[in-house]
């Protein structure tokens, strides 16, 4: 368990979080003109190799990490205010730590997408060095199987090393629907998550082509039980979930490409994971005008749409700035790259 002094500790960090978090909100109503949150991929590569994802390879070296400075650094310069590190698995990258203080130099927030299979007591600590301010876990099942081995009995002591070393924030994210065997595998994990001091959410996941299927009726009961559970916040005021939990369209204006931002380990610019491809725009030659372009444009992907961070910055400007029909979309330019943009 920690200490008294560790607890004591990680309140300073977490008001300092709430604060932050307040003024970029505060600043993302005020402004249009930035992207409110990022994604960026510094390797590809990961560890595992779950069934329903399409966002990792088994082969891919890290990018270089001086570029991954110029990317760091331009998103500061774009005056991104949250930047999340995902993958394939961050944690293969060996400089993630330097890539975090990076994020953090540039004054902007600094989070962490992993598998937790990495996560050691030591490694806790360097992630508090580097100045980590949240980390999230997604918990696919109790027991593994031949969709995810991202299972509680596996990533259990991993957990606990997290709640006696962290200094940083702790979401434990659990699924349904996408092939998961047993969906009561997720009250059991969110109830660990909650015992063990983290916050706890629930997820609808896809399958491998990036699609869900309305939740059949055992899936939105432990769904609806599970919300109940969450601290109300800005990432969970809204509704988008819930109509894809019954197969149902969202009318919403996504901001992907302006206000969210998806950067691939070839430092291209994308709208999110599941629409790969396009705009495809180099980072480093990315402007507050392919910003202003895509803010005022109206994806068609976006009713079925299940990538919740891009629901959930894209709440700030629901009220305003209608959006356009954007232009045909280009054939991808490289094989293998997903466009999935009806």
């Amino acid at each position: 368990m920690a200490s008294t002094l560790t607890n004591l500790r990680r309140r300073a960090k977490a008001l300092r979080r709430d604060l932050r978090g307040a003024a970029m909100a505060t600043r993302a109503l005020a402004s249009t003109d930035h992207p409110i949150l990022a994604h960026i991929i510094p390797v590809r590569r990961c560890n595992l190799a779950c069934t329903y994802c399409n966002e990792f390879d088994d082969f891919s070296k890290p990018v270089e990490t001086e570029e991954m400075f110029r990317r760091i650094d331009k998103l500061g310069a774009l005056g991104t205010s949250i930047v999340t590190i995902s993958g394939g698995e961050p944690l293969l990258h060996p400089d993630l730590d330097e890539v975090i203080r990076r994020i953090r130099a540039n004054g902007m927030i600094a989070g962490l997408i992993t598998n937790g299979y990495l996560l050691v007591a030591d490694r806790i600590r360097r992630l508090n060095r580097a100045g980590l301010e949240w980390l999230q876990i997604s918990i696919d099942n109790v027991n593994p199987d031949e969709v995810s081995k991202k299972s509680l009995k596996v990533l259990d002591k991993k957990l606990q090393w997290l709640a006696e070393y962290a200094d940083f924030h702790v979401n434990i994210n659990s699924v349904v629907g996408g092939g998961v065997a047993n969906p009561q595998d997720a009250l059991a994990i969110g109830k660990r998550a909650v015992a063990l001091g983290f916050s706890s959410t629930i997820g609808i996941i896809h399958d491998g082509s990036g699609q869900v299927q309305p939740l059949n009726a055992e899936e939105r009961r432990i769904y609806d039980e599970m919300k109940s559970w969450e601290k109300r916040s800005f990432t969970r005021i809204n509704a988008f979930q819930d109509n894809i939990a019954q197969g149902l369209p969202n009318d919403w204006r996504c901001r992907a490409g302006a206000r969210y931002l998806y950067i691939c380990e070839d430092g291209l610019v994308h709208y999110c994971s599941q629409q790969r491809g396009y705009p495809g725009v180099p980072l480093a030659t990315y402007t507050r005008d392919d910003l202003r372009r895509e803010y005022l444009t109206e994806k068609g992907c976006a009713p079925h749409c299940t990538v919740s961070c891009v629901h959930q910055v894209s709440i700030f400007d629901s009220w305003r700035a209608p959006q356009h029909p954007a232009q045909p979309i280009p054939e991808a330019s490289a094989a293998g790259e997903l466009v999935q943009i009806k």
